[in-house]
């Protein structure tokens, strides 16, 4: 971990990035503005999210993971570097490429093996997780505990990408126009084998794809299909997939979630509300909702307070 570290801090921005939106496909910035300082940190109703979004660097403590998916934070975080034999980081200012060390196991292999079963030069790594985890100021409510990590469904190129290419490029987009299928003209079978080359791996708990992507996998998927029982339809995740794994073995303050049913997920019913016209053409509601307060820090487990603390 201390080599890995030391590669990271040799090319981490000085700076945190910008406050805008931060989904998969956002742009960001080959120079984001640092976060401004906080008036009140210890104000009790302050966001948790502005408080873990200015830590630029993991806890110099031992590996754990504290709480749920979308409700926790990490110690002890690991950093993929951000170039690799097979995979290049994406989106840098948003210095989101920490996680649990077997998450950045599961990437480097899955990278590899992505070149043998598909082709392709490797990975472009979306979206992880925070220095310290913990909510975010923008586009995630999980990626919390250094358990999840975006992976574009776009091939890595055969060449180290600029800063400027990590910072505004764009995935490529797998759903068709009307939001029923994938488009025919950006899937390819490869996509299926990197997805399924995902979801064979032990540790990974589920996939959140998009419910076009899902169908997708269910009508081509060939011989053992046991592993589409992990993949999920989800809002979003056009562009990438979401890879999740489970608590790691000794992590007991980590709280899993039930794992997946073990059917395939693609019988008409399994997918029918994802492709309802209530889900792909929603009315805006009569009366806009109030906007829920964000998460606090005394909403997240205790031992959250010592890792922000930590030096």
């Amino acid at each position: 971990m201390k080599l890995r570290l030391i590669l990271f801090l040799l090319l981490l921005p000085t700076v945190v990035g910008s406050t805008g939106g931060a989904f998969a496909q956002d742009k960001g910035s080959v120079v984001p503005r640092p976060l401004p300082a906080l008036a009140n940190p210890d104000d009790p109703h302050i966001g948790a999210k502005e408080l873990f979004g200015r830590k630029t660097l993991p806890t110099r403590t031992a590996t754990q993971v504290i709480g749920f998916y979308a409700r926790g934070c990490i110690a002890g975080a690991e950093a993929l570097p951000i170039n690799g034999p097979t995979w290049q980081v994406m989106r840098l200012s948003r210095n989101r490429n920490w996680a649990h060390p077997r998450m950045i196991e599961l990437l480097e292999r899955l990278s590899t093996r992505v070149s043998k079963v598909a082709g392709w030069p490797g990975l472009l790594v979306g979206d992880m997780s925070q220095p310290r985890g913990g909510p975010m100021i923008t586009g995630h409510a999980s990626h919390q505990v250094g358990l999840d990590a975006d992976v574009w469904l776009t091939p890595m190129p055969n060449r180290p990408l600029s800063r400027n290419e990590r910072e505004e490029m764009s995935a490529v987009m797998m759903v068709r126009r009307d939001r029923l299928d994938i488009d025919p003209a950006a899937w390819t079978p490869n996509h299926l084998s990197v997805i399924r080359a995902a979801a064979q791996e032990p540790s990974v708990e589920r996939i959140f794809a998009n419910a076009a992507i899902k169908k997708a996998l269910c009508r081509e998927a060939k011989g053992d299909r046991g592993w589409l029982s992990k993949v999920r339809p989800m809002y979003g995740h056009d562009y990438h997939f979401h890879i999740r794994i489970k608590c790691p073995v000794g992590s007991t303050n980590c709280e899993p979630q039930p794992p997946p049913a073990d059917s395939e997920g693609c019988g008409a019913g399994d997918l029918a509300y994802w492709f309802s016209d209530a889900v792909l053409h929603p009315k805006p509601p009569l009366v806009p909702p109030t906007p829920k307060p964000p998460m606090t820090l005394a909403e997240l487990p205790a031992a959250c307070r010592l890792v922000l603390a930590a030096p």
